[in-house]
């Protein structure tokens, strides 16, 4: 499987809508070692649902996400994600802050 790719989007509508805070909340929680792949992207054709988050491979949909439920989000999928809500990696190291 491939690794875990999130897709925050950050076109016009969702960016009015506070991507970008979801997307900065993202990115503080995971660092760069997490193993996931964080991405800002274009349109991803929800614009009434923004913002949007994609989570692949498995096409999992979140829409009008709050930059507080970003840990919820994280501990959902903690298993695909190879990271774990108490912040640290599979491999027991912590995430950087």
């Amino acid at each position: 499987m491939p690794p875990p790719t999130l897709l925050v989007c950050q076109n016009t509508a969702c960016r009015r809508s506070g991507a970008a805070k979801v997307l900065a909340a993202f990115e503080s929680r995971l660092g760069e070692a997490s193993g996931v792949t964080l991405i800002g992207c274009r349109c991803l054709g929800q614009c009434g649902n923004g913002p949007v988050v994609l989570l692949l491979p498995e096409q999992i949909w979140y829409r009008q996400v709050h930059p507080d439920e970003v840990p919820m989000i994280l501990q959902r999928h903690s298993c695909q994600l190879s990271w774990h809500p108490d912040g640290s990696l599979e491999d027991g190291s912590l995430k950087p802050e």
